[in-house]
């Protein structure tokens, strides 16, 4: 038979085109994860996520991104689903396949002009703002533009005054600053053990940031009998190291029974998170008002200032309707005075705090 007539028997209907790659239907169906297991990260070193699941929180399980999720930001203190091998047994891995929403964001950026901002810790109850009273030197601004990032990313301020012992107010005069603020203030001192600082942190999560030298190390070490070998655990098993420019977020022993000694169950107790290397905000992300909603009862009366209000009053924002608040006796002279100082922190180069 020629090659003619058995072209003649067959037509375009007898063969089969497999499609190109670019024509398949793809689905868009994805895994539900049903059986993901919940945990929180504590750590984050070179693309490999530290997590402590929420049934077993002594437990360090080391996870990857999972590729559905892109380049989804992952920090510690974000709650996060995991599949795959969750034991935490050696040269095991899982998958990160869900990011809980965020409660809390402490953000920075790298200085005030920087548009891209990082978020730090998610997830955090307080923010603990070290300070010492002598040796170095306390300074406000420092203070004031950390009010301003927990202000603004929804985290509860608290003052720590270390070094109480070296000077004679024990404090009191720093902390009058920030009384009309409503600002909690606990006060430690050497060779004492911080037990108001340590029922603050109590059963929360709570990041830590301080200048190099006042005392915040010490105190992570107190409140965190194992906290070397903690962050040894959480930066050993990625592929790098711990470096001091990494959050970690430490367990805090549970609190201790009539007569007995504070349990060490991890995470019963809360966690604290240590955040080195931190030594200023860039608030190039922050605005005045983001400031302003962080306190109730003046979140309403600026919605009457005109666009683009600073909120720091004459000459710079004659229209500001705080000023009239105060006339009426709606707001205290004093705590206008102290939300104006915090709000000049936006205004001050970080370089000059």
């Amino acid at each position: 038979m020629t090659r003619g007539g058995a072209a003649g028997r067959y037509d375009e209907s007898d063969v089969r085109v497999r499609p190109g790659k670019g024509t398949r239907p793809r689905s868009k169906r994805r895994p539900d994860h049903a059986d993901a297991r919940t945990a929180m990260v504590v750590g984050v070193d070179r693309g490999r996520w530290t997590c402590a699941p929420d049934d077993e929180p002594e437990v360090r399980v080391i996870a990857m991104r999972a590729r559905e999720l892109g380049r989804t930001p992952v920090v510690v203190g974000d709650h996060v689903d995991l599949v795959g091998d969750t034991t935490g047994t050696d040269d095991t891995l899982a998958r990160i396949v869900r990011v809980a929403e965020r409660s809390s964001v402490l953000r920075r950026t790298a200085d005030d002009t920087d548009p891209y901002e990082r978020v730090v810790v998610a997830n955090a109850d307080h923010l603990v703002i070290v300070t010492a009273l002598a040796d170095p030197t306390p300074r406000t601004g420092f203070v004031d533009r950390c009010l301003v990032a927990a202000y603004a990313g929804g985290l509860e301020p608290v003052l720590c005054l270390t070094k109480a012992d070296l000077v004679d107010d024990e404090g009191a005069s720093f902390a009058d600053e920030y009384t009309e603020l409503d600002l909690p203030v606990v006060v430690t001192r050497a060779g004492e053990d911080p037990a108001p600082l340590r029922d603050v942190l109590q059963g929360r999560v709570s990041a830590l940031i301080g200048h190099s030298g006042v005392g915040k190390s010490t105190l992570v070490n107190v409140l965190v009998p194992d906290a070397e070998r903690a962050v040894g655990v959480v930066s050993g098993v990625g592929k790098g190291r711990h470096t001091s420019t990494s959050a970690v977020a430490l367990a805090l022993p549970g609190p201790a029974g009539d007569g007995a000694e504070r349990s060490s169950t991890h995470g019963s107790g809360g966690w604290v998170v240590d955040t080195p290397g931190i030594r200023s905000f860039g608030l190039a992300h922050i605005s005045p008002d983001d400031v302003v909603a962080a306190f109730g009862d003046l979140a309403t009366a600026v919605e009457d200032c005109p666009r683009g209000c600073s909120h720091l009053g004459p000459p710079a924002d004659p229209e500001c309707a705080l000023d009239p608040l105060v006339e009426s006796g709606g707001l205290s002279a004093g705590r206008l005075a102290a939300l104006r100082r915090v709000l000049t922190a936006l205004r001050t180069p970080a370089w000059e705090i």
